[in-house]
């Protein structure tokens, strides 16, 4: 482990471990997993409890905090924590297209299957091992809350808590009957939007047209697809996501020589998904 950096309230360390990428059968090579531990400046040298912080998505990293404040604020008074960045996501082995493109699509689905739930709670596993720690707790986050709840299942002796917010899967409803009752509520969220931003369907329209007839790239080389817009609908299940969205659509186009081109959209899309 790195020594600690300082930063106002806030001291952090980062940590990196090696895993495999099948638990099953590690001969099939190996990932790295990054965590970032965070802890107030006041408490640097108390012997704290652990509370890990499990993100939700799945596919997004750990937060990356540049304040002592929100529920982290709240949590550093009585514990140490760890940002863990799930497999496949910020510092921890990063799926891209890029990671992918060497694969067939095959080799990518086969690859893919290691990314889930269970072996991310192996992961933690082998962090906690690698630190030491009897036991820690958990804030599981959404998608985390699911992780969390795999976590209690097969490692409860690990854990000395668990708090989770949003992420608790239906013991009896299937798959397909809690996507169909999300339904209604995307439709609902959607409706709601166009109805407060007057213009926003028309631009949203527009966007989509464009990006059926042009080839539009984000900042990491891939291609902007109509399909990965509509994903951008995620944030209207956040405060205020809803506006920044309206905000990053009204100057979606830029006019160049008399023609629009989608610009300014394709650089926010990134930072608005990871709000």
């Amino acid at each position: 482990m790195q020594d600690f950096i300082y930063s106002d309230e806030l001291c952090f360390r980062n940590i990196n471990i090696n895993v495999p990428v099948n638990y099953e059968q590690i001969s099939d090579g190996s990932l790295v997993i990054y965590a970032r531990e965070v802890v107030h400046k006041s408490n640097i040298d108390k012997n704290l409890p652990w509370l890990v912080y499990l993100q939700g998505g799945p596919g997004f990293a750990a937060p990356r905090p540049e304040a002592n404040s929100g529920w982290l604020k709240t949590a550093l008074k009585y514990y140490r924590v760890l940002l863990l960045d799930q497999r496949g996501t910020g510092a921890s082995s990063a799926i891209s297209h890029q990671t992918l493109a060497t694969k067939s699509l095959q080799q990518q689905a086969e690859y893919l299957t290691h990314f889930r739930a269970d072996n991310i709670v192996r992961d933690a596993e082998q962090l906690r091992q690698h630190l030491g720690i009897k036991q820690w707790a958990l804030l599981g986050q959404s998608f985390g809350g699911f992780c969390a709840l795999h976590y209690l299942s097969f490692y409860p002796q690990s854990l000395s808590r668990v708090f989770i917010t949003g992420g608790i899967p239906s013991i009896t409803a299937t798959a397909d009957e809690v996507y169909q009752a999300t339904y209604k509520r995307v439709a609902d969220k959607n409706k709601a939007f166009f109805k407060r931003f007057a213009g926003a369907q028309q631009q949203c329209n527009a966007i989509a047209e464009y990006l059926s007839n042009n080839q539009t790239y984000l900042p990491n080389g891939q291609l902007f697809t109509v399909e990965q817009f509509q994903t951008w609908g995620i944030t209207l299940g956040g405060a205020g996501g809803d506006l920044a969205m309206y905000y990053a659509l009204e100057s979606a186009f830029v006019d160049v020589e008399g023609q629009q081109r989608l610009i300014s959209l394709a650089l926010n899309y990134r930072s608005i998904l990871s709000m």
